[in-house]
């Protein structure tokens, strides 16, 4: 019983429907029918009969839930293993050259040829700056547009225009 309740305690904190968490919501609407029930035969109230039909009902709708939920992990799987299966049959076919997960699988290529993949090294010292087309300028900004956290007081579409303006001389 301890472990019971260990285990249904560490299944609310575990993505999904666990067995344990099923058994244990299937006990208590069991439990929920009976005393509904129990209800009805002792006062004879209508309230107690949808009361259990209410509660019957959101029982089936929850095991049907899980049911569904299982069959989706289930194909979801599947989807998986066909994967996992087709990249080894990538990896196992003759006319490609494939690494994998640092298992390389050198096979003939498409010329026929036998050759290892091609290894390409770039070190810090290899690599030149982009030449620069100009020299930055910032823009000025004024008092207003600090006090209110922009850095330009021009708008886009005044921009747009001044550029269009420059286009047509």
């Amino acid at each position: 019983m301890a472990s019971f309740v260990q285990d249904l305690w560490e299944s609310i904190f575990t993505p999904g429907p666990t067995p344990t968490l099923l058994i244990a919501t299937n006990v208590t609407f069991a439990a929920l029918q009976v005393v509904l029930a129990g209800l009805l035969f002792a006062t004879y109230s209508i309230h107690f009969a949808i009361l259990s039909v209410i509660s019957g009902g959101l029982w089936a709708a929850i095991n049907w839930f899980a049911k569904e939920l299982k069959i989706h992990q289930q194909q979801e799987e599947e989807k998986e293993r066909r994967a996992q299966a087709a990249a080894r049959h990538v990896i196992s076919s003759e006319d490609s050259e494939t690494e994998v997960e640092g298992a390389a699988a050198s096979t003939t290529s498409l010329r026929g040829k036998e050759s290892p993949p091609p290894k390409v090294a770039v070190k810090a010292a290899d690599v030149e700056p982009a030449e620069l087309l100009g020299e930055l300028k910032h823009r000025l900004v004024s008092e207003e547009a600090l006090s209110q956290g922009t850095k330009s007081s021009v708008s886009t579409e005044d921009e747009w225009e001044r550029v269009s303006e420059n286009e047509s001389k």
